[in-house]
C-alpha cells in the first residue's frame, strides 16, 4: 500500500461561500481553517496547497461568546515613549475594518511560512452581504447547521 501524494496540478479547487451572520467567530474561524488547509478532503497533502476558495460574508455580525466584546484587548506599541494603544474587540467590530477580525483568527490558525501565506490569499472576507464572485459560483456552507454551538443569538 503507498501513501497518496497529491500534485499541484491534480488539486481541484471549488468556491465556499459562508455567511457569518450570528456565527461564533472562533468556532467559524476554525472551520474556515480547515478548509482552506484542505484537510476535509481525502486528498490532503500537507505540502501542498488543496485547500478551497472561502468567501465570509457579513463579517460585522460575528458574534463573540461571553463578555470577550469588551474584555477581549488588543494592544500594540507606536515605537514612541508611551506609545502603548488597545482596542478591545468591540471597537474592531464597529470600526471601519471589520472583516479584519475574521482574517486575523483565521490568520493565526494556519500555518507560518510560504504554505499558509499562500492558503491565504484564498479567503476572502466581505463586512457587508454583498460580494464580487458571482462568476465563480460559489457553493454556500451552512456552518450554523454543522454544530448547535456554532450560532450564537444576540
Amino acid at each position: 500500500m503507498k501513501t497518496y501524494s497529491a500534485k499541484p496540478s491534480e488539486v481541484e479547487k471549488k468556491w465556499i461561500l459562508i455567511d457569518a451572520d450570528g456565527l461564533v467567530l472562533g468556532r467559524l474561524a476554525s472551520i474556515v481553517a480547515m478548509r482552506l488547509r484542505g484537510k476535509h478532503k481525502p486528498t490532503f497533502t500537507p505540502h501542498i496547497d488543496c485547500g478551497d476558495n472561502v468567501i465570509i460574508i457579513n463579517a460585522e455580525k460575528v458574534h463573540l461568546t461571553g463578555n470577550k466584546l469588551r474584555d477581549k484587548r488588543f494592544h500594540w506599541h507606536t515605537g514612541w515613549p508611551g506609545g502603548i494603544k488597545d482596542r478591545t474587540m468591540g471597537q474592531l467590530l464597529t470600526g471601519k475594518y471589520p472583516e479584519r477580525v475574521i482574517v486575523k483568527a483565521v490568520e493565526r490558525m494556519i500555518t507560518r511560512g510560504p504554505l499558509g501565506r499562500q492558503q491565504m490569499k484564498n479567503l476572502r472576507v466581505y463586512g457587508g452581504p454583498a460580494h464580487p464572485h458571482e462568476a465563480q459560483q460559489p457553493e454556500a456552507l451552512d456552518v450554523a447547521a454543522m454544530n448547535p454551538k456554532n450560532k450564537r443569538s444576540a
